[in-house]
């Protein structure tokens, strides 16, 4: 085997090795945040709902800027950060079950969680109350999706590995 071969079958067997578990929490976890809160985003510009992602920084940041495009932007990326940290909370908690219920529940608890407890930390949020129900509703259902898009992936993922270390146990390779 010549060594350009042998580079090149090194190189093969390293993409063929599959990505952690931890590795795709962390991707499911940032591109939930990422997505579910450009979804929250249209759902503002729309007028489904008053609160917009920039929210996150009012209490945090001083300047307009926070209120622009920029400041829209680094609240997406923000939101996906700390949507890793939610999806590794679900993995601690869920991630055994198979159905879409437990994501459910869980997007559900972020929402409570969110509107509730986080709420006076938000200056420029009005209470769950004071809110239009159309942002109520909006908000309240795109936490589901997100729950049920980080629960479901995860999960899956997990059931998957094991399923993967099953097989290898017992012999058989799985396909």
């Amino acid at each position: 085997m010549t060594k350009t071969e042998h580079h090149e079958e090194a190189e093969q067997n390293q993409q063929d090795l599959p990505v952690s578990i931890t590795g795709r929490i962390v991707g499911t976890g940032f591109t939930g945040g990422i997505l579910w809160s450009l979804v929250g985003y249209l759902f503002y510009l729309f007028h489904f709902s008053e609160i917009s992602p920039n929210m996150l920084l009012q209490p945090f940041v001083i300047g307009e800027w926070k209120k622009q495009a920029l400041g829209t932007w680094i609240s997406i990326i923000l939101i996906g950060v700390i949507s890793i940290g939610a999806a590794f909370l679900y993995f601690v908690c869920f991630k055994r079950f198979k159905t879409m219920w437990p994501g459910l529940i869980y997007g559900a608890l972020l929402w409570l969680l969110v509107f509730f407890v986080f709420n006076p930390i938000f200056p420029d949020v009005r209470g769950v109350t004071e809110l239009k129900s159309d942002t109520v509703v909006t908000t309240f259902c795109l936490y589901l999706l997100y729950g049920m898009f980080v629960g479901y992936s995860i999960s899956f993922e997990y059931n998957e590995l094991n399923s993967d270390k099953l097989a290898r146990a017992l012999g058989s390779p799985r396909e």
